[in-house]
């Protein structure tokens, strides 16, 4: 064999283990993973007059929504920290979570044609999922980044921690707990169409029982279970937390966010392995 050929051979076998992770597959197929990504963001944005300057108006519109409503109107603390800042870390960090959640929530339904037709490692998709919504609240971010800058020179409200270099943890943190739950819905949709009814709405419900539009100080003591049993209360809070020094969040709030994350995302990838399986046949 010259050195220009290369070996296609394949051998697919059936899977032994109830958590079967095909590392090596993924990484042979990065390629693939980089034109998912290219796909989902011309499906997006196709036909679009502002294209991706979406990324930065709807959390800017958002912001601008919960600083009136919630800041201005229900008069609702925000810990010292300026509005514009507060609101929109709260929806920068949730529409990612929703990105990765609602994605993988549809990763059977949306590419059951594509699964049907040819073989390639269904991880592929997920992961491309969230590599484009990372792609997203890094521009995001670099957004906020320059309101956090001009408070950071023009007052001396905010407290930044060196611990905020520790952001990308943060994003691995909210990806892994909204992609776990994604794929554990998607595997039960394939059998329960209704479940998909009722995604979006949960959704928006969820969102205002998250601390999104208000700081977990002001959740009452006889709510604070929903601080160890919402996954995602954390990783926002202590968001506020590193880069405002402004907030706080028991540690036990946060133990249980990761143990929570764990949990989903073990159990969405035992499902979607096992549903992988044989979904085409229920889809």
């Amino acid at each position: 064999m010259t050195k220009t050929e290369e070996s296609w051979d394949l051998i697919i076998e059936p899977k032994r283990k109830l958590l079967d992770i095909p590392i090596r597959e993924v990484i042979r197929y990065r390629d693939l993973i980089v034109l998912f990504i290219k796909r989902d963001f011309v499906t997006q944005y196709k036909q679009t007059i502002l294209g991706p300057l979406w990324f930065i108006i709807n959390p800017l519109i958002s912001t601008v929504m919960y600083a009136f409503v919630f800041g201005n109107l229900a008069k609702l603390s925000t810990d010292g920290v300026p509005h514009i800042l507060f609101y929109y870390a709260g929806t920068m960090l949730w529409s990612f979570f929703a990105g990765c959640f609602t994605d993988a929530t549809n990763i059977f339904v949306n590419n059951a044609s594509l699964f049907g037709k040819v073989y390639f490692p269904r991880l592929t998709v997920p992961i491309s999922n969230i590599a484009g919504n990372v792609t997203r609240i890094l521009v995001q971010f670099l957004c906020l980044m320059g309101f956090f800058v001009y408070y950071l020179v023009t007052s001396d409200i905010l407290r930044p921690s060196l611990l905020a270099l520790l952001f990308p943890l943060i994003l691995i943190w909210i990806a892994a707990v909204a992609t776990g739950m994604g794929m554990v819905i998607s595997a039960l949709t394939t059998k329960y169409k209704d479940l998909r009814l009722l995604v979006n709405f949960a959704l928006n419900l969820a969102m205002y029982a998250t601390a999104v539009v208000y700081p977990v100080s002001q959740i009452p003591q006889r709510f604070h279970w929903v601080l160890y049993a919402n996954p995602m209360n954390a990783p926002i809070e202590l968001f506020r937390v590193l880069f405002y020094g402004a907030g706080g969040i028991p540690m036990q709030a946060i133990i249980s966010s990761i143990l929570l994350t764990f949990f989903f995302l073990f159990l969405g990838l035992i499902m979607f392995n096992q549903n992988e399986r044989n979904f085409i046949d229920v889809v």
